[in-house]
């Protein structure tokens, strides 16, 4: 297992794609296995413990978000000595491909997933659709998608206008409709802003018994970064291999927004549109008592120095 870690020490950052592709390749053949699935995909298999993280990730994600340019389930390999399936993307597809859905008929016929303990599929967005969609390769396994489409169908989802690129592509055959494909898993979970409306409207046709809609209210319209910012992501997925995971735990979890500038500077900027000054106040206080806040403080004395003009009470300071 310690041979399979030493060869992630390596960063694949500031490589071209070519040569990154081909080095990601090269570390999965040494350790497992890749796949080319046409001129959009591949796939990279790290075969190690008997928990299995199966995650759908983009070349440009993987890119964006991590420092060394390595799939974020890698960082699950490491930590947890987890095995790693990995199909990649070259730019959002939503995994919409004949060799995509080929390649899961085979790992199915060749019972793959029957070998793990523990199965967890894993994507954000586009990626997100997919691990709901392909988990049905995988009976009895765990769903964690964020910010997931349930479909692209105009015929379905015609209020949504984001993709309309993706308008000719069929999400009506094989591995189509992802809230249907999740009837065979043990439980999904589902993450998404209730204020992103069309995040929330997709939601919602997710709802089955064996899914949890999990809210981040205020996180906007990139999740899957705020996740990772909050050092949340990795939790979550922790949590779900080994069958942990629970909306009581994701609430514990989701305490580190309490501590993320993004989520309370979107907080005080929501109290200044409403209009409400005391409640201003009180997020402001609360802020800069417990982090180095200049802009809540600032804003803070802009609130005191209207409110000793008698626009508005503010709450009395704690003594």
């Amino acid at each position: 297992m310690q041979d399979v870690i030493d060869s992630f020490d390596t960063s694949l950052a500031g490589l071209d794609v070519n040569e990154w592709k081909t080095k990601l390749v090269a570390i999965a053949d040494e350790h497992g296995m890749s796949q080319p699935l046409g001129d959009k995909h591949f796939a990279t298999f790290i075969d190690a413990k008997s928990t299995l993280l199966v995650s759908f990730e983009t070349i440009q994600g993987i890119h964006a978000l991590s420092d060394v340019a390595q799939p974020f389930g890698f960082d699950m390999v490491r930590a947890q000595g987890w095995s790693h399936l990995c199909l990649i993307a070259d730019g959002d597809t939503w995994f919409r491909d004949s060799r995509v859905y080929g390649f899961f008929d085979q790992l199915i016929d060749d019972g793959f997933f029957e070998d793990f303990e523990q199965v967890v599929f894993y994507g954000a967005g586009p990626c997100g659709y997919a691990a709901a969609a392909y988990s049905v390769a995988a009976p009895g396994a765990t769903v964690v998608a964020v910010q997931p489409q349930a479909t692209l169908d105009a015929r379905m989802t015609e209020w949504d206008e984001r993709f309309t690129e993706m308008r000719r592509t069929s999400f009506t055959d094989r591995f189509g409709y992802a809230p249907d494909m999740l009837d065979a898993a043990d439980h999904a979970f589902i993450i998404y802003d209730p204020r992103e409306n069309l995040d929330a409207m997709h939601s919602t046709l997710f709802e089955r018994s064996n899914v949890s809609r999990l809210r981040m209210p205020n996180m906007g319209s990139a999740l899957q970064t705020q996740l990772i910012a909050m050092n949340m992501l990795y939790g979550i997925l922790s949590l779900a291999g080994k069958g942990k995971l629970t909306n009581q735990r994701f609430s514990e979890l989701y305490r580190a927004r309490r501590t993320n500038m993004e989520y309370l500077r979107k907080l005080m900027f929501l109290m200044d549109k409403a209009g409400r000054p005391y409640l201003n106040a009180m997020l402001c206080r609360n802020v800069i008592n417990r982090l180095n806040a200049p802009k809540f403080r600032r804003r803070l004395n802009d609130l005191e120095k209207r409110a000793n003009k008698g626009e508005f009470t503010l709450p009395p300071t704690a003594a």
